[in-house]
């Protein structure tokens, strides 16, 4: 892994887990029999095709150990953007086709994932409503309980965890109230694996949405958990696979990936967590202290707050710009979402904020992850302070 080492003559620092993550050794390795050896169709009835589905069934196995669901109530879908989509789409279809709902309810700073899947559902005829947030980004309950409409939302979608600036929702708290009025709850979990448990009993949500590659497995593999007895319309057709949830070959080397990376990241969360709070507060506490104009972004209290997320605006300094001179000095970083990279528009997250546009231009966030290092940190703030500096000297010619 070439992370906080000399690259070609430069020291490269990663940190841009939200974005992406690397995956695992150990995930490669356990991935490498299902391309070399075991390869079969899972829905084949010989040898090599029991061997396979097999495979998959204990895969599935062990995620629900980890989710603390049944194993049927578990779909492997192409990624976080399609479970999203499944979830939304496919439950309030149904619902409006059966005449029990054409309302959701999502909050404002969804992924894209969930806002443009709620906008492609007004072509139905359903309605939905934006959650705001408070300053730190949460949404409040009430607000949830005040924008249910009895015999009309069909869903309600909050993520559990922010991508940009990694608020942390209160979700039981949230599906109490869902469940007093019999209404499915969705929750983006897409940044929450290997952070937060994940266990749907507990939280009290009936879909959940993971992506592999947020958790150091390999990209191109989702998972959305269904609970048990809750109709959907399913959007792919053609096969039988999944329970006839969701058509197409399974992929199973990622599926064995997603599995071995999901229990991995499981296994080592609550050490891994005190690890980059630690990280992320040295690195919080250094650019406070070194640079002025400095607004912090969403909630700081522990509970409220993703371990791995840093998000701060800096005033005077333009976004890209920023991240350039960053990447000249071999720091990989973001503004934001990575699916919105050269879009031109404020960050709707910030927006929701209450942030002016003025301020959401000078964001940067660091997400930190399992090869981060105290060294990676120092090198930032060592090259930050003095980059922030000079960009807002020539912005003052």
């Amino acid at each position: 892994m070439a992370f906080g080492l000399e690259v070609n003559n430069k020291r490269k620092v990663y940190l841009d887990y939200a974005a992406t993550t690397p995956v695992d050794p150990v995930v490669v390795q356990a991935m490498l029999p299902c391309f070399e050896e075991n390869w079969g169709n899972p829905s084949s009835l010989y040898a090599s095709g029991r061997t396979a589905n097999a495979l998959m069934n204990t895969a599935r196995e062990d995620i629900a150990q980890v989710l603390n669901c049944k194993q049927h109530e578990i779909i492997f879908t192409s990624g976080g953007t399609e479970s999203d989509n499944l979830a939304i789409k496919g439950v309030a279809l149904l619902a409006q086709q059966r005449g029990k709902g054409n309302h959701i309810i999502v909050s404002a700073i969804e992924h894209h994932a969930v806002l443009h899947a709620a906008e492609y559902l007004q072509n139905f005829g359903i309605e939905t409503t934006y959650l705001p947030v408070n300053s730190q980004g949460l949404v409040e309950p009430a607000q949830v309980e005040r924008a249910i409409i009895p015999g009309r939302t069909a869903l309600v979608s909050v993520m559990y965890a922010n991508n940009e600036i990694g608020t942390v929702q209160p979700l039981a708290q949230i599906a109490a109230i869902t469940r007093r009025y019999k209404v499915p709850l969705h929750t983006d979990a897409v940044q929450a694996g290997g952070q937060l448990e994940l266990d749907v009993q507990k939280l009290g949500v009936d879909l959940l949405s993971l992506s592999s590659h947020k958790f150091y497995g390999p990209k191109g593999i989702g998972i959305l958990y269904v609970r048990h007895g809750l109709a959907m319309l399913y959007q792919q057709q053609g096969g039988s696979q999944e329970r006839r949830r969701r058509a197409g070959t399974e992929n199973v080397p990622y599926i064995v990936g997603t599995a071995q990376a999901l229990t991995l990241a499981e296994k080592g969360r609550e050490q891994e967590v005190q690890r980059l709070r630690l990280l992320r507060d040295r690195l919080k506490d250094g650019i406070l202290s070194r640079i002025p104009d400095v607004r912090l972004n969403g909630s700081w209290l522990d509970k409220e707050r993703l371990a791995g997320n840093f998000n701060v605006s800096l005033a005077g300094v333009e976004g890209e710009g920023l991240l350039q001179a960053l990447d000249l000095a071999g720091i990989e970083a973001s503004n934001g979402s990575a699916c919105n990279v050269g879009s031109i528009e404020p960050s709707h997250v910030l927006k929701a904020l209450g942030l002016p546009d003025a301020e959401t231009a000078g964001t940067l966030r660091f997400s930190l992850g399992k090869y981060t290092t105290e060294a990676d940190i120092d090198y930032v703030l060592e090259k930050l302070p003095g980059i922030v500096e000079r960009m807002r000297a020539l912005s003052l010619v």
